[in-house]
């Protein structure tokens, strides 16, 4: 069990206060976590001790290279990957999605087909959707509104000899549904030879990520959303990466990682992930021994890892049930996605709701004017809002969970919509 007064401690944005001195209540982690001590301590000691640019003979631009280094391998350690060599910096997600499908394009034909989901952030489905002006041709596979579930029937109806990739989402952004990526990389095999590339943005900070068990070919996250600073992260076979050519100036590095790398990193933000890395496995050390993996399979860091998200899911699911109930019992209140807790494996700790009485940003101004975050609208998962009916009546409130929430503030949030339905308009 995490001790959360101890891990509340090392996140300083978890003690701000408002002008009555009641802590907030931080519940916009999809959009982008908080931040532990570790983390703005060593983007710190970046700028004072190895600010500067890569490559150089001398002992800051030798810091700097080995800092990058380090941090290939930590993430190759979060995500499970065969090798550091198989991780690529970016500046988020979105744009390291856009830059390898324009890359891909090079080796996809007038024809040639791409699957996207209308359960996917837009980051997933726009730089596929770019294509099109190539002459690629987009296929949608949709979902059942009732339970947020993927279609995968009509995926794999979808699936045909001229579909080269697959991109869909580890987990929805707006109603939480995790989709059951090696079931689907399976799926895809036993039909194409096509590459799957999965976002995992949304799922990174609540569960333990195996790529090699995954099956998949490419799978993108970033660090802001699993409690590090704002940069984007690709991992991809390196097979693939070697034979995708890149858009890169003419003296840079002509191999994968640095030739999908274009211009200087966020190299002082490549630190704070490398300290984020740290932070999770401490946590595993400290507070995951129920979740203690195989160690054949995660020696070391990697095992540690595991049981540091195995560890948050446990705690998240706890927290879930308490923020799903305590909404079900006020009226007018609709709640999106799985609600039925023996399927709560299915989904994140992410939850969308409406009020009959209500607009999302009545309720998510409300909610903020007691110190509480969380957001409203489509948060660009904009083909999900629209399926679901709400683009017209402003989208849903989302609240998302992390595992430094408190059950304490469960129960604010639970109150101030209570109390708001209450008051009536």
């Amino acid at each position: 069990m995490l001790n959360l007064s101890k891990i509340r401690q090392q996140f300083p944005a978890l003690k701000e206060t408002d002008a009555q001195g009641q802590p907030y209540a931080f519940f916009d982690g999809p959009g982008g976590t908080q931040v532990p001590h570790q983390v703005i301590t060593a983007m710190n000691r970046y700028l004072t001790e190895a600010n500067a640019n890569h490559g150089g003979h001398f002992i800051t631009s030798q810091r700097n290279d080995q800092l990058i280094e380090t941090t290939r391998q930590a993430m190759a350690d979060f995500l499970n990957a065969s090798a550091a060599k198989e991780i690529v910096f970016g500046q988020n997600m979105t744009s390291l999605t856009f830059n390898l499908s324009r890359a891909m394009s090079r080796l996809f034909q007038p024809g040639d087909e791409i699957i996207v989901t209308n359960l996917d952030h837009d980051a997933n489905i726009s730089p596929w959707l770019a294509l099109e002006e190539q002459g690629i041709i987009i296929k949608w596979v949709d979902f059942d509104v009732t339970d947020c579930r993927l279609d995968l029937t009509q995926l794999t109806d979808s699936l045909s000899e001229k579909t080269k990739l697959v991109a869909v989402g580890y987990a929805s952004n707006a109603v939480g549904t995790i989709n059951p990526i090696a079931k689907i990389v399976e799926l895809v095999r036993q039909k194409s030879s096509a590459w799957v590339w999965v976002d995992a943005v949304h799922y990174a900070p609540h569960g333990p990520i195996d790529v090699q068990a995954l099956g998949c070919d490419f799978l993108v996250c970033s660090a802001y959303k699993f409690f590090g600073p704002h940069i984007g992260v690709l991992w991809g076979r390196y097979d693939l990466l070697e034979q995708i050519p890149a858009y890169k100036v003419r003296p840079a590095d002509d191999n994968p990682p640095g030739k999908f790398e274009t211009g200087t990193q966020n190299h002082e933000g490549i630190a704070g992930t490398n300290a984020t890395i740290a932070y999770l496995a401490e946590l595993g050390r400290t507070y995951g021994q129920s979740f203690a993996p195989d160690p054949t399979c995660y020696p070391a860091r990697r095992g540690e890892l595991k049981q540091a998200m195995q560890t948050i899911m446990h705690h998240e699911r706890e927290l879930f049930t308490t923020l799903l109930n305590g909404l079900q019992t006020i009226p007018e209140v609709t709640i999106y996605g799985l609600t039925n807790s023996a399927e709560f494996a299915e989904r994140c700790p992410t939850l969308a709701f409406t009020h009959a009485k209500f607009s999302p940003t009545e309720i998510a101004a409300y909610l903020g004017e007691r110190g509480i975050f969380v957001w409203n609208g489509h948060y660009y998962a904009i083909t999900v809002i629209n399926r679901l009916g709400l683009a017209e009546s402003g989208g849903a409130v989302r609240v998302g969970l992390a595992h430094y929430n408190t059950p304490d503030e469960i129960e604010r949030l639970i109150l101030a919509v209570r109390e708001m339905a209450e008051r009536g308009s």
